[in-house]
């Protein structure tokens, strides 16, 4: 991109072309700026300038969906502990749960039933929050 524009080439492409690097979307408006710059002559500060705002509101919605989801990712991951606790309460009142779980055919389907649900769920729920995230950028 610095060499485009030192050695007279074409900025807006170097720009476009850094665009596609993850994180550097908003370049693609800079190029789209500074090509209507060049080709109509109009001025590139106040193109910029809207850019900016854009981008910072862009930033903002995403950091405020990000605080938004905070509140469903703890729940999840306080779901996925309550297997444990229900483990440790069960010892807790004498029972054997583990042996339970682990010596015994039925306790054994259960295991596998539970854990199996228990990953279906968690990945049910990032897929749902990553989707959430995905659909603003």
């Amino acid at each position: 991109m610095l060499a485009a524009a030192r050695f007279g080439g074409d900025v807006p492409d170097a720009l476009a072309a850094a665009a596609r690097q993850p994180g550097a979307e908003g370049l693609r408006g800079l190029a789209a700026c500074w090509r209507v710059a060049v080709d109509q002559g109009a001025g590139l500060a106040a193109g910029l300038d809207r850019l900016g705002a854009a981008l910072r509101a862009e930033r903002d919605q995403r950091a405020d969906l990000r605080a938004q989801l905070a509140g469903a990712r703890a729940t999840a991951v306080m779901l996925a502990g309550l297997p444990v606790v229900g483990l440790a309460l069960g010892a807790a009142l004498g029972a054997d749960p583990l042996h339970i779980l682990l010596h015994t055919a039925s306790g054994l389907v259960c295991l596998a039933a539970g854990a199996a649900l228990e990953g279906l769920g968690l990945w049910w729920a990032l897929r749902i929050m990553a989707g959430a995230e995905e659909g603003t950028a």
